[in-house]
């Protein structure tokens, strides 16, 4: 943080991440649907959830200002982090003074299934939105190992300009040329991964696809040698089918 570039006045820059995640399981019978729901909306709740938000905030070296969360039924949870750049101060009459950066954190859970299939789904949706010199991309690596991410969606993007002492317009105030340069290598070999960036822009999208399948992961309440060869061979190819489905965005085997 030594060569911190010099700017006038405050980082006006705008920096937001969009992180999406799917894990994808099997369960074969309505029972075992309705236990997996209830299963992860046990497990990340909103209190584990406020708990993940908190480290990402530690990370970014951000001061949380206010906390909002709520469990919803029948499933899914939301939290909210206001969050500044700048450590809290008070006056001495108690009162807080803070630097609102116009940052926050959010993230919100979706469990969802369907008979027709016997696939269940948890989509996990957090943004990290941050105004001055602090960068979410740090978080990435965390963010990909607190969840079984099946398949990964990113989205980061760099808004507005902010000035040098000089008075020249800076757009962007680090270098990337892609969301892949964030994340851990040993991470990036588990996945196929795509990108979609505008330099221009300052726009950057990575789409990334679990490669390996080890099915006695996906599967609720089941063990894998319970399964005959062919069972199992059945459910991994549904399993793929939902994956690529997913990450494609079209639904090329429901046809």
């Amino acid at each position: 943080m030594d060569n911190k570039m010099k700017i006038f006045g405050f980082n006006n820059l705008t920096k937001s991440l969009s992180f999406n995640i799917y894990d994808i399981s099997y369960a074969g019978s309505e029972r075992e649907q309705k236990d997996y729901i209830a299963y992860v909306d046990d497990q990340f709740n909103s209190e584990r959830l406020t708990g993940i938000l908190f480290d990402v905030a530690n990370m970014i070296e951000a001061t949380v200002l206010s906390v909002s969360k709520q469990d919803y039924d029948p499933q899914g949870a939301s939290v909210t982090l206001l969050i500044s750049e700048k450590p809290m101060m008070r006056t001495g009459d108690g009162t807080v003074v803070a630097h609102l950066d116009k940052s926050h954190i959010t993230v919100h859970t979706y469990p969802e299934s369907h008979p027709n299939n016997s696939i269940a789904t948890f989509r996990v949706d957090i943004d990290v939105e941050t105004c001055g010199e602090i960068t979410p991309l740090r978080t990435l690596d965390y963010l990909i190992g607190s969840f079984d991410s099946d398949i990964i969606t990113m989205d980061y993007k760099v808004r507005g300009f902010t000035r040098t002492i000089d008075g020249v317009k800076l757009y962007i105030d680090h270098d990337i040329t892609s969301i892949q340069n964030y994340i851990d290598a040993a991470t990036l070999k588990e996945y196929d991964a795509v990108d979609i960036n505008i330099y221009q822009a300052n726009i950057f999208h990575t789409r990334m696809l679990i490669k390996e399948i080890d099915l006695q992961n996906y599967l609720f309440n089941t063990d894998v040698y319970e399964l005959p060869p062919k069972t199992r061979m059945r459910i991994t190819e549904s399993l793929r089918r939902e994956m690529i489905e997913i990450f494609s965005g079209t639904n090329v085997f429901s046809k």
